[in-house]
């Protein structure tokens, strides 16, 4: 029998508590795309002498990797009571809105929320989805990701939480590719279930000599305390360009590309750079952040030149300023990092911005996500 929500969500709603989760978007920066799963299964291997408690990770170097720095923007998603016979999601931000009676959802891609919701046998509600701050859609801040998982995070607390945090991340990258979304990995949900500034060391299959479910899960290490955040959001801004992004052609670059030879080379080439991020980031050694984002961006750039597409002109003023930029996500327009050593620095080119590019305010988080009146 589905599990019957109607009564109780309209009880809620009386009470003005209606359940509802806060998902939080993420900065990605050098290793992303290594979550994607060519690229995690094409990049690993078993390693010598692993020692999961050893903060410098040096044993990972060359094992596909991400960081994900959570930050406060996102998507809210609220439970609200609807026809008994019925399942709904609805999007504020887009004008779309989509129905289905449990046990009928088409597996196209506009109902791949529905989806979910169906997945967890429930019955009688709608889900609405609004983003936490308005004009940032298509930012390569993994929105639709962070949109997904959030989905996830709010059936399964509505369904007695029948899978666990590493479960819900397969659910919500497998529905997403599968239905044809955009093409994603395992990091944007990923940073939503676990949050703060973190290192995601990728094991497709799990852990060496850990019993599991076979879904593939991480070994995560936190990179920056809560206390420190300020060092990193003094270093950091993000702007968009303002221009549409291209991410499914820009990533589908990517993967042709690992099918050569010479694409081959140069993505492996990604593993110690995304290592040295990881280490730039951990021991604050700024100067290490830098020179790994700019190494990062032109091997991205050797393998698809489409990713910098409306950035170039970005690239350019920030050299003039002692600083460096990564374009979000797969790039192609949309949100794009801006980071200098020295804050100073990234002051003077924030100022020489203004009026020219829209900046996307941020705070980073401990969380990737909270949960109220459930």
């Amino acid at each position: 029998m589905p599990i019957q929500l109607h009564e109780s969500l309209q009880a809620a709603e009386e009470e003005k508590a209606l359940p509802t989760v806060l998902a939080y978007n993420r900065i990605d920066g050098p290793g992303s795309s290594l979550d994607l799963s060519e690229f995690q299964q094409t990049f690993w291997k078993l390693p010598d002498n692993y020692d999961m408690a050893d903060s410098t990770c040096k044993w990972t170097e060359n094992l596909p990797r991400t960081v994900g720095i959570t930050i406060d923007t996102g998507t809210r998603i609220e439970a609200h009571p609807f026809d008994e016979d019925l399942i709904g999601v609805k999007s504020v931000e887009y004008e779309t809105e989509v129905t289905a009676h449990p046990g009928k959802v088409t597996p196209v891609r506009e109902n791949w929320l529905l989806k979910i919701m169906e997945i967890f046998n429930l019955s009688g509600v709608k889900f609405v989805l609004q983003n936490l701050r308005e004009g940032i859609q298509s930012s390569g801040l993994g929105g639709s990701s962070t949109a997904t998982i959030g989905v996830c995070i709010l059936a399964n607390e509505l369904a007695g939480q029948p899978f666990s945090k590493i479960q819900l991340i397969s659910l919500a990258s497998r529905i997403e590719q599968g239905f044809g979304v955009s093409i994603t990995g395992t990091q944007e949900q990923s940073n939503v279930i676990f949050g703060g500034v973190t290192d995601y060391v990728w094991f497709p299959w799990g852990k060496p000599g850990n019993p599991g479910t076979g879904y593939g899960e991480s070994q995560r290490y936190e990179l920056v305390a809560p206390v420190d955040y300020g060092l990193l959001e003094d270093r950091m801004a993000i702007f968009h360009t303002g221009h549409p992004r291209l991410s499914s052609e820009v990533n589908q670059t990517w993967r042709n590309a690992l099918l050569t030879e010479d694409g081959y080379r140069l993505h492996s080439q990604k593993l110690k750079v995304a290592y040295e991020f990881r280490e730039g980031l951990r021991l604050q050694k700024w100067g290490h952040v830098f020179d790994s984002v700019e190494k990062y961006r032109n091997i991205r750039i050797k393998l698809c030149e489409g990713y910098m597409e409306n950035s170039w002109d970005l690239l350019q003023r920030a050299c003039n300023f002692n600083s460096t930029i990564f374009p979000l996500g797969a790039g192609g327009g949309g949100g794009v990092l801006l980071f200098s050593p020295d804050p100073a620095s990234l002051e003077e080119l924030r100022v020489d911005l203004k009026g020219m590019y829209k900046e996307i305010p941020f705070k980073i988080r401990s969380r990737g996500h909270e949960i109220s009146n459930l």
